[in-house]
């Protein structure tokens, strides 16, 4: 059972409708997470401003899905593990085997897992990482625009993961657990 309660779209306040509405016209659905999220509009404006200026920058969705799918399994979070896993697969046309391998920090492209594996650092070390961590990134081809994207993904991915995690959002995708919800299970 939900923490935070989801908001029903259809009786939100003059704040969060726009912004469900937006999103249910965009996706065609309004995610339990966004509408978790509306209980307080600022917090589901940040969310959407933020995702949505990332979608703009450099690294494009596919890499995107990927930075989520490292963050959500390093940190445990089924919501986010399920919803990009089905955005990976049917948005970004991500293979069954990028999506196991992004959830281990890995690819089979060396620029790629040098992504990955720096994301995964940021999120361990929460921020704190070695000089030789960023020449390795920088060395796999990764300018310093990309590092920047890299580590506003892990930012907006460590946010959607902590809210819900906190809040129990449930689940409106085909679950998928991390691996330490499947080991306990």
């Amino acid at each position: 059972m939900p923490r935070i309660a989801p908001i029903d779209p259809t009786s939100a306040d003059a704040k969060a409708k726009p912004l469900l509405d937006a999103v249910q016209a965009k996706l065609g659905v309004t995610p339990n997470m966004m509408r978790t999220m509306a209980q307080s509009p600022a917090v589901l404006e940040s969310y959407l401003g933020f995702g949505g200026a990332l979608g703009k920058g450099t690294l494009g969705a596919r890499l995107g899905e990927l930075l989520a799918l490292d963050v959500a399994e390093a940190n445990g979070c089924g919501y986010c593990l399920s919803a990009h896993t089905y955005l990976g697969t049917n948005v970004a046309k991500l293979s069954d085997e990028q999506i196991t391998a992004a959830r281990s920090a890995d690819s089979e492209d060396p620029k790629t897992r040098a992504a990955l594996r720096f994301a995964r650092q940021i999120n361990d070390g929460r921020g704190h990482v070695t000089d030789e961590q960023v020449d390795a990134v920088r060395a796999a081809g990764w300018g310093d625009a990309a590092i920047a994207e890299i580590v506003a993904h892990v930012a907006l991915n460590v946010l959607t993961n902590y809210f819900n995690t906190v809040a129990q959002v449930e689940i409106d995708f085909p679950v998928v657990l991390p691996a330490a919800q499947r080991t306990a299970a």
